[in-house]
């Protein structure tokens, strides 16, 4: 039977050009984010869990991937798409379902002409689901073209996917992917990482200078001091990409380091954004325009300047100055939140989930709340972590990054 769908239109102030794309069929959202939203050229389609629209959670992990999957075909075709649409995804795992079998089960869906695909293991996330799918879409399929590096082995996955103005880069690993040897210090670790992301830049004409957005995705084996020092040789002083740089809870075949990101392709389309209570930086801008997408650098509850840092000891009020944080970077650019359209949260503890989604939906228009994907990257603090130091500082709970586009 032919699936219906049904697509709302965003609230006028968004205007005609951005659409919340709902499916008929599909597990529902359990935050105020919207499953899908339509920018005209692109689409944004939320993180999707197991979950079957029941509510129900297959008995094997191979069913579980098959039916995340599932529900990202459900939006995507909502929007009038199919899933060979699909330009870039991000993965993420926890411990119970492996690699291998996620990898497995990616192949059936994507026979032919896969999108570029970054994979990461987390140690939580909502619904308790082991397995979530963000994804972006291309409505057109003729501008979908894959970049591969001459030498290169064949994947299920592609290195790289151009279209018109952006290059989605895959995530690539410190990791041989033909011997899989893991280089023997972090440092090594990092620079082989970013020598085989080079290698898809260069493949597309590209190089680092055209970079917009980059993930480091890391596990505690990568020191954050050696991943900074490496990455920074690699980037202009104060135009640095905009960068969210998570610990996570481990990388596929025990990899200590993953980066993934997105590069424009004409470099007068870049522009590199700092408002001015953010000094320049050797590793991340606040946020980049890469022709008319907005990429914002991942934010926390951090006071800027003299004397900053994280002074409150809530998840709530810890959004609530991230939330400030990220309208700096915006209003910058003369746009505010309700051009956002895609957004990542990374939380400390999702038994905090409720009182996080409390405040950050306050911030968004209701009936055209952006795409989002939520995860707990490690396991939370312990209660006697979250008191404050000396300083009188608070450590993080929350972090979000986000992805706008222009008028």
């Amino acid at each position: 039977m032919k699936l219906i769908v049904m697509t709302m239109l965003a609230c006028c102030a968004l205007a005609a050009q951005i659409k919340v794309v709902v499916p008929a069929i599909g597990p529902k959202p359990v935050g105020p984010y919207s499953p899908g939203l339509d920018t005209g050229k692109y689409l944004y389609v939320s993180g999707q869990g197991a979950r079957s629209p029941e509510g129900k959670f297959a008995d094997s992990a191979e069913d579980r991937v098959r039916q995340c999957l599932k529900n990202v075909q459900y939006i995507v075709e909502a929007a009038g798409l199919t899933m060979e649409h699909i330009v870039y995804t991000q993965v993420y795992l926890h411990r119970d379902i492996s690699y291998e079998v996620m990898n497995k089960v990616w192949a059936e869906v994507f026979p032919k002409n896969p999108p570029a695909r970054a994979t990461l293991g987390v140690h939580r996330m909502p619904t308790e689901t082991t397995v979530e799918v963000s994804a972006v879409a291309v409505r057109d399929l003729s501008m979908k073209r894959a970049v591969t590096p001459a030498g290169w082995p064949k994947m299920n996955l592609a290195p790289g996917i151009l279209t018109p103005e952006r290059l989605y880069i895959s995530g690539f690993l410190g990791r041989d992917p033909v011997t899989g040897k893991i280089p023997d210090t972090p440092a090594a670790q990092v620079q082989l990482a970013l020598d085989r992301m080079k290698a898809v830049l260069n493949a597309a004409g590209l190089g680092f200078e055209h970079v917009a957005f980059v993930n480091p995705y890391h596990t505690a084996a990568i020191p954050r001091r050696v991943l900074d020092e490496v990455y920074a040789k690699h980037f202009q002083f104060g135009n640095t990409p905009a960068r969210a740089t998570i610990q996570v809870a481990f990388l596929p075949h025990e990899a200590g380091i993953e980066f993934t990101g997105v590069a424009v392709r004409n470099l007068s389309d870049r522009k590199a954004v700092r408002p001015k209570n953010m000094p320049p930086s050797a590793t991340a801008s606040p946020c980049v325009w890469a022709a008319e997408v907005f990429y914002c650098s991942a934010k926390s509850g951090f006071i800027p300047g003299a004397n900053g840092g994280i002074y409150a000891d809530t998840v709530e009020d810890q959004v609530r100055q991230t939330m400030r944080n990220l309208l700096d970077g915006l209003e910058e650019t003369g746009i505010d939140f309700s051009r956002v359209v895609a957004s990542n949260v990374y939380v400390d503890n999702l038994d905090e989930f409720g009182r996080m989604n409390g405040v950050y939906g306050k911030y968004f228009p209701a009936a055209s709340y952006p795409t989002r994907t939520t995860v707990a990257p490690l396991p939370p603090l312990a209660p006697e972590d979250k008191k404050k130091n000396a300083n009188g500082q608070f450590p993080k709970l929350e972090e979000v990054s986000i992805v706008a586009v222009k008028p």
